[in-house]
């Protein structure tokens, strides 16, 4: 654990250096848990997006984009329940002064449990090689059995707490655990109690006209309250999706682990509409699809899990996250949630405007049932940064940092070398900086020594780096070297294109999730 912590911060130094990540308003000495992407961090971020918005609206005939507005009606957030229920259980430590959320203190002591656990088959996995069964381990060897005890009857106990919202009990369990503050050591917890996340202002020219109005705390209303104008519009039939990107702000209580959680955040949310009564199974669908959107990346089946829900968001029957390897361990990158019709009803109840639909096919209205997938843009770019975050040793006593992006994401596609400074060089890097740039982000580069500069590119994740030499001058050709194996190939300038198009492609992507 202490090597993985270790690596989150080379990582989160790695995004300053190379341009990826800036804490915001840096020269004032910051804000806190709000950043700013930098030149490279902002194109990686625009092609993640690109990839789960062309994944929806291209792949799915039934799919179509929406783009709503931050401030919206203060009524809207009482109809969706925010303003009563959009709280978490807050927890003071008195000694260090430091606040936590109480679900999450003890979640990681659960997490806990669950990495000795894991040390447990590791070791009992190298010991046994091949003939090692996991499941049968678990069930038979004392010391496994009695921490998954443990595990589950704490579990159990904090799942029933949390859905009672007994915030006394829950306490009680912390105090139980010997859970203490990270910072001060001690349990000198305060009481538990509730904390809205919601930001609030004002609208309005003068002070005696103004009313109060809310940062969105999510993009989901977004679409409900505009579901109905997309529908008739678009001639859509059920069942039917409606997608967005947008910002959402939550005033979080521990806004920590980088751009993992933060107060300004973006979101990428689709809402499917569907039939009632066949919300559960387009649930267990769609968490398919989006299984294999991540899946698809290439980082390796082991590191995604599902989990369910301890407890259910208000408006919701069935939830569940799906998990990635963070350096912290498993961590939400997103939600699936079936939200039945609590949403439109809600709005329906609250503005007074019938928000049904007709259904040819059953002869009959009906409020549609809602599943939703959701998925938070910087914990995507973290949990994608984090998987292809390596340190290498080259031999001879070099070594590299580098970025192992899937191509279609990575944010300069190629970058264009000249060996030296000199002898017409830089002139025929630039003929083919302009052959290419118009198709792939491209970087020029003639600084320093070659391997510098490829030291650079493989730190930014570049797929390709095109070297050209005086031979380039003669036949026309270059010298391409591949990021991940380092190997290089002569080839013909008239080749990049198509050799270069082939594996950046976002398109090259979309095709695995067929």
């Amino acid at each position: 654990m202490a090597k993985q912590e270790e690596v989150f911060k080379k990582l989160i130094s790695h995004c300053k250096e190379y341009a990826f990540v800036f804490p915001s308003s840096e020269i004032y000495d910051g804000l806190g848990a709000v950043y700013d992407y930098a030149q490279n961090g902002v194109e990686l971020k625009n092609n993640i997006k690109r990839y789960w918005w062309e994944s929806m609206t291209l792949l799915h005939d039934n799919v179509v984009g929406i783009d709503s507005a931050i401030f919206m009606h203060p009524e809207i957030w009482k109809a969706s329940g925010h303003v009563d229920a959009f709280n978490d259980p807050l927890i003071d430590n008195k000694d260090s002064k430091k606040r936590y959320r109480a679900d999450v203190l003890i979640e990681d002591h659960l997490a806990k449990i669950d990495d000795k656990i894991a040390k447990e088959v590791e070791k009992a996995a190298k010991r046994f090689g091949d003939s090692f069964d996991e499941e049968m381990y678990k069930q038979t060897n004392p010391r496994v059995m009695g921490y998954i005890e443990q595990r589950n009857a704490i579990h159990e106990r904090f799942s029933t707490y949390l859905n009672d919202s007994d915030y006394e009990a829950l306490r009680n369990l912390i105090l139980e655990l010997d859970i203490v503050c990270p910072i001060s050591g001690t349990k000198n917890w305060t009481e538990i109690r509730q904390f809205n996340l919601m930001f609030a202002t004002e609208m309005g020219s003068t002070a005696d006209s103004s009313f109060k109005v809310y940062l969105r705390p999510e993009t989901a209303q977004g679409i409900f309250v505009n579901y109905l104008s997309v529908q008739k519009t678009g001639r859509m039939k059920i069942p039917f999706g409606i997608a967005q990107i947008g910002k959402a702000f939550r005033n979080e209580i521990v806004a920590r682990q980088f751009i993992f959680r933060m107060r300004e955040f973006e979101q990428m949310e689709m809402q499917f509409f569907v039939r009632p009564g066949t919300e559960l199974e387009w649930y267990e669908k769609w968490k398919d699809i989006r299984m294999k959107w991540h899946q698809a990346l290439g980082f390796g089946a082991e590191n995604y899990r599902f989990h369910d829900h301890e407890k259910l968001a208000h408006y919701a029957n069935a939830a569940a996250d799906i998990e990635f390897k963070m350096p912290f361990g498993f961590k939400e990158v997103e939600g699936i949630h079936s939200r039945t019709d609590f949403d439109l009803s809600r709005h329906e109840e609250f503005s007074k405007k019938k928000l049904r639909y007709f259904d040819p096919e059953l002869n009959d209205s009906y409020i549609p049932y809602v599943v939703e997938t959701s998925i938070g843009v910087d914990r995507m770019f973290l949990s994608i940064l984090a998987a292809s975050y390596a340190e290498e040793d080259c031999g001879e006593g070099d070594t590299r940092v580098v970025l192992r992006l899937p191509a279609a994401l990575a944010p300069v596609k190629l970058a264009v070398l000249p060996l030296v400074r000199k002898d017409g060089l830089p002139e025929k890097a630039q003929e083919v900086m302009e052959m290419l740039k118009y198709d792939f982000a491209c970087r020029y580069d003639e600084k320093d020594s070659i391997g510098k500069r490829y030291r650079r590119q493989d730190a930014i994740g570049t797929p390709f780096c095109i070297t050209l030499d005086h031979q380039s001058l003669e036949d026309n050709t270059v010298t391409i070297r591949y990021r991940d194996d380092m190997t290089q190939e002569r080839v013909a300038i008239e080749r990049l294109h198509g050799i270069i198009a082939e594996k950046v492609s976002m398109k090259s992507l979309l095709k695995k999730l067929k």
